[in-house]
């Protein structure tokens, strides 16, 4: 798969797409006599006061001339966005703000664009947030202008500008010029005396201003007397558009008093009027070639010669812009122009009203032109106003795979649903265009469907010829048979059913070219994690170990860590807590050679977060986590952030912050991933339900079990485990413990079956749990020992202290014993227990439950050394210090050393209270 397109500098080559960007980004240049306008100058110079400057007016009222000649006059750096209708796609959005404020700011685009995606974010509070913070990191005044905003529509784009709003540094000020008051904090912003607004009465022409544009727009040859003049302005009501169309209409006229007579009535009027009084003065070849190139938003000369097949429009082109003509030049080399919005409105209803049959065949010619210069969205818009639907479906297809790597899928939503849905229904690349973007995005649900449509569209229409946009790009929509079985592999691993995804792996395998190399990775990778899913899990890491391996070189982004994430997932459930913690660091690694914060890198931070968590680090571990959920919230693909929202719920709630816990949780609910996707990828439902039972709410732990359906006879599998261990710790906990060890059973024996030793660690500790519960020590104290066995070597801790206080007395009971007792633990090292006590110690102090039986520490000490023990028994019998020196054969220090370290363990402040704790917690007979 190709790199996405980067956020280089626009260029002014009129075949690349940047071009336009470019456009988009151009302060425009006064006209000809163009009227200044000091008062409204200081207004705006006053108002940045403010940080939110609103300048609202209907149609012609010159927002933007004014706020350019603002802009070209002032000291302040000036970074100018022109919207369009295409900006209502919320990525299309952002990145053209980065791009404009990398035009002042040099570096923003680079260290912030890469948080656009792809995939494309499903919130923008983190990209926002960051250019929050590259706005303040410069002391130095910034304005951001909007112009036309009016033509932005979005929800999602009016909520995440309304939070740059809210945050905006001091120095960072935001200009938005619309016709109508867009939906912004507005109010809020008066009232808190951060808002300056112009509207239509402050942008009316006064008389001398009028005067002035009057003169200056007619022409040195018009003599206008002073009562024409005014009766202009009067009737304009000094409206710029009324004044402009007026003075081109009065050149070369002689009889000004009968036109001025003439000129009344409505804006509406008024605007029909002049416009038929300006057109019809025109030249034949120049009224044609208005009428012609109306159906453009922008103009260029080759763009125009297509469209009304003339060789000279660049001429022309600069022709109507020196004659005033409401021709805006859109940058500096006379490349591309657009219409001013008012005056192409009435071209185009005079086209449609004149030459209807001339319509269809104009945007058809624009559509080839923009076709043939990788202008997508142009070209799709031409060939719906052409009503060739066909075509647009095509290019849609071709430019899929464009559209994915700048992560516009809002782009690609607003062109499948201009065409006609009996179309889209019979296109089976165009549906399944639909279904990837919908399985990137996590709308999982939505996908099955568009497949099974996709199938039936090939088999009754069969495929066509294709060729990619990009001739770099492979495209993942070329070859429809192998794509649509991998996207019902994708769709069968998030359900869970390894089977099915071994199987559409297999099936795409067989129609993959060997130019298909894009597809053959995502086979690849897909055969992995049915190998995993199977609880394979030597055979998933080998091949994932390729999979990365061949990403890392290939890529910098998304592919280069999400197959990392896969793989450290399964050598965490090898037990190899090391391995995953090196294979996490390697991503982050590879994403920081990048030098920005790519989003990707925020799954390497959520897995890095799950091994210090499991092996007691939590501070560095609270640090990863949050990193990755702040990052992870800019990635579309859903489910390592689900991971980690879960890791921080569990982290705050150990922390004793409940309501963080239960926020946590509460974010990663409303992502709303498919009900389907089993809990091996979506860990949220399983630690919502161990929260419920951690807070003492067991109904609503038993309802959940009963809405997914668990049985304790049900033959339980490895993707659905934790659901299964949830059930088990349901049953400890309203008293039916041995109801729980079958089901314990069963899950171990497949655990030791797939060789997963992090699974067999956590189910032999919840087995001890329950064997205890149920009168069984012995066992109890066996499988402990094996869980601790297993878990050392890799330094596990958390798997046991999460557990709570039923486990710390079940370890103390355990580590009582002394050396002929731990010899249950296999042989553990001392200093592995040591750091199991204190973290279990730790847990008390932080608020995990701990209770206390008269001031006594329940269950858990420091181990005591078989010296130790020794001196603990002669202290209960009596024996005073030379004495026991006497019998062990020990100098008197070495005794004394050995009571204070007895003290110390067992919380003890003299003999008498170490003798009676160590009896309650089975030291002694």
């Amino acid at each position: 798969m190709a790199k996405p397109p980067g956020m280089s500098p626009p260029t002014t080559n009129l075949a690349e797409p940047n071009a336009l960007l470019a456009t988009k980004l151009h302060l425009p240049r006064p006209r000809p006599r163009f009227v200044l306008r000091p008062r409204l100058l200081e207004r705006l110079d006053e108002g940045m006061e403010q940080q939110v400057v609103l300048v609202c007016t209907p149609a012609g009222f010159g927002k933007t001339s004014l706020l350019a000649d603002w802009a070209r006059r002032g000291q302040r750096p000036v970074a100018w966005l022109s919207l369009d209708e295409a900006d209502n796609d919320p990525t299309r959005f952002w990145r053209h703000i980065i791009a404009a404020l990398d035009q002042v700011r040099p570096g923003v685009a680079e260290r912030v664009a890469p948080l656009l995606g792809p995939p494309a974010p499903p919130s923008f509070e983190g990209l926002v947030t960051a250019l929050i913070n590259q706005l303040a990191a410069q002391p130095d005044e910034v304005v951001v202008v909007l112009d036309d905003y009016h033509l932005v529509e979005a929800p999602p784009v009016h909520t995440w500008l309304a939070f740059l709003v809210e945050h905006l540094p001091p120095a960072a000020h935001l200009v938005v010029a619309s016709r109508t008051d867009p939906p912004l904090p507005l109010a809020r912003l008066r009232a808190s005396g951060q808002l300056a607004e112009l509207r239509a009465a402050d942008l009316r022409f006064p008389p001398h201003e009028a005067a002035e544009l009057l003169r200056g727009a007619a022409g040195p040859d018009l003599s206008l007397p002073e009562p024409a003049v005014a009766a202009l302005a009067a009737r304009t009501e000094g409206w710029a558009a009324g004044l402009q169309l007026a003075a081109l209409a009065l050149r070369g006229r002689v009889d000004v008093d009968r036109f001025v007579a003439a000129f009344s009535g409505s804006h509406h009027f008024i605007l029909d009027y002049l416009t038929e009084e300006v057109l019809d003065r025109q030249p034949e070849q120049v009224r044609a070639f208005l009428l012609e190139t109306s159906i453009l938003d922008r103009l260029c000369g080759p763009l125009c010669d297509a469209v009304t097949g003339r060789g000279d429009s660049q001429q022309l082109l600069e022709q109507l812009e020196r004659a005033n003509l409401f021709l805006v030049p859109l940058d500096e080399q006379r490349g591309w122009w657009r219409y001013h919005q008012l005056f192409a409105d009435l071209l185009r209803a005079r086209l449609l009203r004149q030459r209807p049959e001339q319509v269809p065949e104009l945007h058809r010619a624009a559509a080839a032109w923009s076709e043939a210069h990788g202008l997508a969205d142009d070209a799709i818009r031409h060939a719906v106003a052409a009503e060739d639907t066909g075509w647009a479906a095509r290019l849609l297809e071709r430019h899929f795979d464009a559209l994915l790597q700048r992560a516009e899928g809002v782009t690609v939503d607003r062109w499948v649903e201009a065409l006609p849905t009996k179309l889209v229904r019979s296109r089976p690349r165009l549906l399944l265009a639909q279904a990837v973007w919908a399985l990137l995005v996590g709308r999982v649900d939505e996908a099955e469907p568009l497949l099974d449509q996709a199938e039936a569209a090939l088999a009754t229409a069969g495929d066509e010829p294709y060729e990619p946009s990009l001739g770099e790009a492979v495209s993942l929509v070329a070859n429809l048979p192998a794509s649509i079985a991998l996207a019902r592999a994708d769709l069968a691993g998030r359900r869970g059913d390894a089977e099915r995804i071994d199987a559409f792996g297999r099936q795409a395998l067989a129609h993959l070219t060997e130019h298909d190399w894009a597809l053959h990775f995502l086979v690849d990778w897909y055969l992995a994690v049915a190998a995993w899913q199977r609880g394979q899990l030597a055979q998933a890491e080998q091949a994932l170990v390729g999979v990365v391996a061949e990403q890392r070189a290939a890529a910098k982004g998304f592919l280069a860590v999400r197959p990392a994430y896969d793989l450290g997932q399964v050598q965490r459930a090898r037990g190899h807590l090391g391995a995953a913690l090196r294979t996490y660091q390697q991503a982050l690694a590879a994403v920081s050679e990048a030098g920005r914060p790519l989003s990707p890198a925020g799954m390497a931070h959520i897995g890095t977060a799950e091994v210090l968590y499991e092996r007691g680090e939590l501070e560095a571990a609270l640090d990863h986590a949050t990193q990755g959920v702040e990052l992870c919230r800019q990635l579309a693909y859903p489910l390592p952030l689900l991971a980690g929202l879960a890791t921080l719920a569990w982290i705050r709630h150990i922390e004793g912050d409940r309501a963080g816990a239960l926020e946590a949780i509460a974010e990663a609910e409303q992502i709303e991933p498919s009900p389907r996707v089993v809990d091996l990828l979506n860990p949220v439902p399983a630690v919502r339900a161990r929260l419920s039972l951690a807070h003492g709410e067991v109904a609503e732990a038993a309802r959940w079990v009963k809405d997914r359906g668990l049985s304790v006879d049900d033959e339980p599998t490895y993707p659905r485990e934790r659901e299964y261990l949830v059930l088990a710790r349901l049953l400890s906990a309203t008293g039916a413990p041995d109801r729980a060890l079958p089901l314990l059973e069963r899950l171990h024996a497949l655990a030791v079956a797939q060789s997963r030793t992090g699974s067999v660690i956590e189910v032999r500790a919840l087995q001890a749990l329950t064997l205890s519960a149920s009168g069984d020590q012995a066992g109890a104290l066996a499988a402990l020992g094996e869980a601790l066995a297993l878990a050392a070597p890799e330094g596990y801790l958390r798997v046991f202290v999460d557990e709570g206080t039923p486990m710390g007395a079940l370890l103390g009971r355990l580590l009582t014993g002394g050396q002929a007792r731990i010899g249950a633990a296999g042989g553990v090292p001392p200093d592995y227990l040591v750091r199991l006590v204190e973290a279990f110690e730790q847990a008390g102090q932080v608020g995990t439950a701990r209770p206390r039986r008269g001031g006594v520490l329940p269950g858990l000490v420091v181990p005591l050394t078989t010296r130790e023990l020794e001196v603990l028994q002669l202290l209960a019998a009596g024996k005073s210090n030379p004495a026991i020196a006497q019998e062990l054969v020990i100098t008197l220090d070495t005794v004394k050393r050995h009571v204070t370290h007895i003290l110390d363990k067992l919380g003890a402040a003299n003999r008498t209270q170490a003798v009676i704790h160590a009896q309650e917690l089975g030291l002694l007979p």
